[in-house]
């Protein structure tokens, strides 16, 4: 049982409860003391913002050997203090989750597989079909009143869109005479 007694009072618990303030030595134990940073080995910082919503809370960005390695909340930042959202939090996947995708997919009508299409091509189909369904679906005037407007088109952004990105895709709506345009980032 004399082991048992050493056991016992080398457990952090048992310390934390019977030291004076249940910190400082009395929490550490030799894993405590072989933890390391995840940012202790990164070859750089920089200092970012979170691209998903309009409230731009600071982000520290590490990288090693040239890739991200770990997104923290920036404490030097007036806006979050160093603090992030879960998906803040979990922003570094953005770039490099093994399941990103990387390649256009293009499954065609009434298709049951999808393939992959060089951008040039993909970029093409788009601006193609929204060309077309403007000048189909263009109004000029509604019960004798100017319009000028397409009811074809409308725009969804996401939380993964800067501020300035959705700015200028409510230009680009505005410019194309599309009026529903709208943003899912308040949720």
């Amino acid at each position: 049982m004399a082991g048992g007694k050493n056991w016992i009072s080398r457990w952090p618990v048992f310390r934390q409860l019977m030291g004076e303030n249940g910190r400082g030595e009395a929490a550490r134990s030799a894993r405590t003391d072989a933890l390391r940073p995840r940012t202790e080995k990164a070859d750089s910082v920089a200092k970012s913002i979170c691209p998903y919503c309009a409230v731009g809370c600071g982000q520290l960005v590490y990288v090693k050997d040239g890739r991200v390695s770990q997104i923290e909340g920036d404490p030097d930042s007036p806006i979050s203090r160093g603090r992030l959202c879960p998906k803040g939090s979990a922003s570094k996947q953005l770039v490099t989750h093994p399941g990103r995708q990387t390649q256009v997919l293009y499954r065609r009508p009434h298709g049951t597989e999808w393939e992959r299409l060089d951008l040039e091509t993909a970029m093409d189909m788009i601006a193609d079909r929204v060309v077309r369904t403007r000048r189909e679906t263009w109004q000029q005037e509604e019960e004798g009143k100017v319009v000028r407007r397409t009811m074809g088109i409308a725009g969804l952004g996401g939380a993964t869109l800067d501020n300035e990105e959705n700015y200028l895709m409510k230009k680009l709506y505005t410019a194309m005479g599309a009026i529903q345009v709208e943003n899912q980032a308040r949720i």
